[in-house]
């Protein structure tokens, strides 16, 4: 059974980035056939205008993967621009989707009202689904791993492949979603952790970053002086590190210290951090070890995208078939 996730390249990946998705990831690819793409035709739907990072931080987000321990041994790695035929695809369910569809998506109506330092009224962002649908389905993937607020989504997918076979035959399963737990990862900030917030603690932050951004965290805000007591299920610090790596009995001396204002807040961040140096640590072992030899990562992104071409193909074969648009004989094209 094979199962499809990606990922647009921002560059080098927060804890946000590891709990939401990697983790996930790293299960999947020892239960099913998996696919991991960069989704950088994606990326230009927003930032058409200064593409010149997509490349780099193409690298710098697969590093990541590799490095949490996704394996191109078990799941295909590939880079979506790298594999044309998502694009034909791409074309052939647009001419089929309605535009009142697209034009009542509810994350299309909420970027256009939330992100204002862009120009969203394009093509390529109202037809991001439709997009998305190619990526998909024409791995004839059945399973997308997704939060349940991104279930939706992968409804309005459904649609679009149950209208081809409509029209065409039965040649796409309809995908199906797994619903993937995504623990609450906030900022240094208390906002949730995003580059954009400037408040992310990164994969590939020094042990030394990391422990002065932990230090700096945010916790309860009620809590002004050492001695008023506090509330760990509304600390940033407490929800985000110690529910994530602490074993229960240092969470019980953390709620009880905090509540009965036995500890402060210092002494709760110095007893996660060594928790969280250790888990990096391998991490970033292994990041540095492909940090010295991009030439591997690239190789690795090339083999999977031409491994995951080869299998485009045949569906797009079947899918011209289906529609009536076979390709003419290579001795007619020469001709």
């Amino acid at each position: 059974m094979r199962v499809l996730s990606g990922m647009r390249p921002t560059g080098k990946l927060h804890f946000g980035h590891y709990h939401g998705v990697l983790s996930n990831w790293l299960k999947l690819q020892d239960e099913y056939e998996c696919f991991f793409f960069v989704a950088d035709w994606h990326a230009l739907t927003t930032d058409y205008a200064e593409p010149g990072r997509i490349k780099d931080n193409t690298v710098e987000m697969v590093i990541d993967w590799l490095s949490v321990g996704i394996d191109p041994a078990k799941a295909t790695i590939f880079r979506q621009s790298h594999v044309k035929e998502h694009a034909e695809l791409f074309v052939l369910l647009s001419m089929i989707t309605p535009l009142s569809w697209l034009e009542r998506n509810p994350t299309y109506k909420e970027q256009l009202q939330e992100i204002k330092d862009k120009d969203l009224h394009n093509y390529g962002f109202l037809g991001y689904p439709v997009l998305q649908t190619a990526d998909i389905i024409i791995y004839k993937a059945e399973k997308v791993p997704v939060g349940i607020d991104q279930a939706p989504h992968l409804e309005f997918s459904r649609e679009i492949a149950r209208r081809f076979n409509h029209f065409y035959g039965e040649v796409f399963p309809e995908p199906q979603t797994i619903l993937t737990s995504q623990p609450k990862v906030l900022g240094t900030d208390g906002r949730k952790m995003s580059k954009s917030y400037n408040n992310a603690i990164f994969l590939s932050d020094t042990p030394e970053a990391v422990e002065q951004k932990i230090l700096h965290m945010m916790t309860d805000t009620a809590r002004k002086r050492r001695t008023d007591a506090g509330n760990p299920d509304v600390c940033p610090l407490f929800i985000t590190f110690h529910l994530l790596y602490s074993d229960e009995k240092t969470i019980g001396w953390v709620r009880e210290g905090c509540t009965g204002a036995l500890i402060g807040c210092t002494e709760c961040k110095k007893s996660v951090i060594p928790k969280v140096l250790a888990m990096l640590e391998p991490i970033q072992k292994k990041r540095k070890a492909y940090e010295k030899d991009p030439d591997r990562v690239t190789a690795i992104i090339e083999e999977g995208s031409a491994k995951a071409k080869e299998i485009a193909g045949v569906t797009m074969e079947g899918v011209r078939k289906a529609i009536g648009l076979e390709a003419p004989e290579r001795s007619a094209v020469n001709r």
